[in-house]
């Protein structure tokens, strides 16, 4: 069986996302990182990738030495199916803090509580309550 994780190409905040993500969940951990150094690619301390845990879902998340005319887009999310209502609150508070609301949370019948944003990072996070 071939690993498979979602990779989150990043410019330059890498590291800040994951320190976000891993507070907010916990059964989380960095498995591995690999920073630049002086010799590149890109600038100095910058990731060059890492691996995160979150629950049994893993994460590749990268600083790309390159500018893309391209980022994240909505059509690919990470869903997170909450505990309870306190957990999505939670996650819903820091995750939109500085993002953008996409579906406020709210029952929308295939769901009682469920929402859709872009943390302020680009990622697209879908917040469920089953």
């Amino acid at each position: 069986m071939h690993d498979l994780s979602t990779c989150l190409m990043f410019e330059g905040n890498a590291e800040a996302a994951m320190t976000l993500y891993l507070s907010l969940f916990k059964d989380s951990e960095i498995l591995n990182i690999q920073r630049a150094g002086a010799e590149g690619p890109g600038t100095e301390g910058s990731i060059v990738f890492a691996d995160i845990r979150i629950g049994s879902h893993r994460l590749r998340c990268l600083d790309s030495p390159v500018t893309h005319k391209f980022s994240f887009t909505p059509s690919t999310s990470l869903l997170v199916d909450c505990l309870d209502e306190a957990e999505q609150q939670r996650l819903y508070d820091v995750l939109a803090d500085g993002g953008e609301l996409l579906m406020p949370l709210d029952n929308y019948g295939f769901s009682q509580r469920y929402a859709w944003l872009n943390d302020r990072y680009g990622v697209s996070w879908q917040l469920n309550l089953p």
